[in-house]
């Protein structure tokens, strides 16, 4: 449970939307301060003087935001604090723009109260919330979709400070300089599906390119064991930024 002083800020245009998930945070998830602001700009003001907030809730369409771009400028200027986007989106597109930005979690706005009480405590646990609805948006090619149980142990090893076993896979590769369609097509995955492992993998090293994961991955760590990887930094050319992923945002 996180600390009865514990800040939160909400940046949504609707205010309904705003005091449903201010009651929300209050009541099930432990904040006793909880500040509304209806723009992207009032937002990024209020966390420039108060350096206390420990989350903050963005809805995707903002005024001011610019989608991406706007999420970006957070992650930027507010490395450590946990950021989470919220919409009525469930493109695929909008959500791996918003992984890739380096955004914790994407929270569809269609989830219920419960649905969206679990997102958020996966955010504020360090987890990394990717909507169930990724799994749906392209049946006809499985292979690119990532199976609910899947996620679910994507969230709870990502919360425990560890990758998971495709995780792992997918760092492997990325050291020997595979691109993203390589790593796709080697662990018969979707390169959407490779970009959320990357942007866990990012997040777990506290980098944000390939290039400083792939050195991070190398240096020996007491709680970090990476023997299962076989391969050190060593095993290929360090990835350059242009092999297939774009940096998501500081301190993913």
């Amino acid at each position: 449970m996180l600390p009865a002083q514990s800040v939160a800020l909400i940046a949504d245009a609707d205010v309904y939307f705003r005091m449903a998930v201010g009651a929300l945070l209050r009541r099930e998830l432990g904040f006793s301060d909880v500040i509304e602001v209806p723009t992207f700009d009032e937002a990024k003001e209020y966390l420039l003087g108060h350096p206390e907030a420990s989350v903050a809730i963005l809805d995707l369409s903002i005024p001011d935001m610019k989608a991406a771009a706007g999420l970006r400028i957070i992650r930027a200027l507010f490395p450590r604090i946990k950021l989470a986007v919220t919409s009525i989106s469930t493109s695929r597109r909008d959500i791996l723009s918003a992984l890739e930005a380096g955004v914790h979690g994407y929270v569809p706005k269609n989830l219920n109260v419960a649905g969206l009480t679990s997102a958020l405590r996966l955010v504020l646990d360090g987890a990394l919330y990717v909507p169930p609805i990724l799994a749906e948006v392209a049946p006809q090619i499985p292979e690119s979709t990532i199976r609910l149980t899947d996620m679910r142990v994507f969230s709870d090893a990502t919360a425990r400070g560890q990758l998971t076993p495709r995780q792992k896979d997918v760092l492997e590769l990325l050291v020997q300089g595979k691109p993203n369609k390589e790593i796709a097509s080697a662990l018969n995955l979707g390169e959407g599906t490779v970009k959320i492992h990357l942007a866990a993998i990012f997040r777990y090293f506290g980098v944000n390119n390939r290039a400083a994961a792939a050195v991070a991955s190398a240096r020996p760590h007491p709680s970090r064991d990476f023997s299962v990887l076989g391969r050190t930094a060593k095993a290929g050319p360090i990835p350059s930024e242009s092999a297939g992923m774009t940096p998501v945002a500081l301190s993913l």
